[in-house]
């Protein structure tokens, strides 16, 4: 059984004596003995600037590779992946919301939305009418229709943040990694975002992991925990 009383066999994600240091630091900023995220499990996860929470997202979410350790994110060993096919791991089955948005800033609104679906046919097919399941999405995060024809980059931050958003929730993938994803929007649009974001995870029965610094969002979700509980390092570089 792991910390939140799931069998390990219905993890999500399954962290074992993970370690992971940047290249040239004199130690790991990553050293987590036991971490585990149950399958349809939203986890908000907090700690302070520089205490590693983006590092160990990028980790989860196959974009970095560690160091030592086990990894396994919905049954699948990331340590025995090569990048290539960690890339296309992410893009099946991980919908990920980037703290810096990582949007393509030449592409529309719509373009950036559907970008996971022309890159990932299992995304595409679980989205089904990808204009529509993009339009759905776009009015719930009240994105409007002639907004989503502009370049990425003649948006506001907070429009920015909310098509990656959308991005990130197209195609029902069975894990979602947000980080930071509230911390450009007021409170009136954060509550909403929030509302999307579960409904979206409980409808596909997807996991949610949930990174802020936002202490006051923590009670929408199943479990909280501080990532200095359960990282060894106490001084870590994100």
């Amino acid at each position: 059984m792991d910390a939140a009383g799931a069998p390990l066999s219905d993890a999500a994600v399954a962290l074992r004596g993970l370690r992971f240091g940047w290249p040239g630091a004199a130690r790991a900023c990553i050293d987590i003995t036991d971490f585990t995220l149950a399958a349809g499990e939203r986890l908000f996860l907090h700690g302070p600037s520089g205490s590693g929470k983006t590092t160990l997202l990028s980790l989860i979410g196959g974009v970095l590779r560690a160091d030592a350790g086990t990894l396994r994110v919905l049954g699948h060993d990331l340590s025995a992946l090569s990048g290539a096919r960690r890339d296309r791991f992410r893009a099946d089955h991980i919908g990920f919301i980037f703290q810096q948005f990582n949007l393509i800033p030449y592409l529309s609104a719509a373009a950036n939305i559907a970008l996971p679906c022309r890159f990932s046919p299992t995304r595409a097919q679980r989205a089904g009418d990808v204009p529509a399941a993009m339009a759905r999405l776009a009015e719930r995060l009240e994105l409007p229709t002639e907004l989503l024809a502009r370049p990425a980059a003649d948006l506001s931050v907070g429009q920015q943040q909310r098509v990656a958003a959308a991005r990130a929730l197209i195609g029902a993938p069975a894990l979602v990694i947000a980080d930071e994803p509230t911390s450009a929007l007021d409170t009136a649009r954060q509550q909403v975002f929030l509302d999307l974001l579960l409904d979206e995870c409980n409808a596909a029965g997807a996991s949610l992991l949930f990174v802020s610094h936002d202490l006051r969002l923590a009670g929408r979700f199943d479990r909280s925990v501080a990532l200095g509980e359960i990282n060894a390092v106490a001084e870590a570089a994100a």
